[in-house]
């Protein structure tokens, strides 16, 4: 049995309320791992991520951050943290050349 809208006339489904359904879709509710995962998906398609262990230390760090202040929007956190990066990566290959 699947999850159901509110109201669709299952009244066990709707005695238990979300419940049922907030198990299964945790990462959608949180913040943190979706809005990650938007900014990798995003990097990685545009060939800008770079070292996989470094991104994603990167980006966890940068949303945890954000998330700490008080900001909650996924794709606002997810938008920061490409930012970031690429404000990082474009720092971090400036250093490398002077190196």
């Amino acid at each position: 049995m699947g999850c159901r809208a509110p109201g669709d006339g299952h009244a066990r489904d709707a005695a238990r309320g979300t419940e049922a359904c907030s198990r299964r879709f945790v990462s959608m509710n949180q913040p943190l791992p979706y809005s990650i995962q938007i900014a990798w998906d995003y990097l990685e398609a545009t060939g800008e991520l770079g070292d996989a262990q470094t991104a994603a230390r990167f980006l966890m760090d940068s949303v945890e951050v954000m998330i700490r202040t008080g900001e909650r929007r996924q794709l606002l956190l997810s938008n920061r943290a490409i930012d970031a990066y690429r404000k990082f990566r474009a720092e971090r290959s400036s250093l490398e050349l002077v190196s």
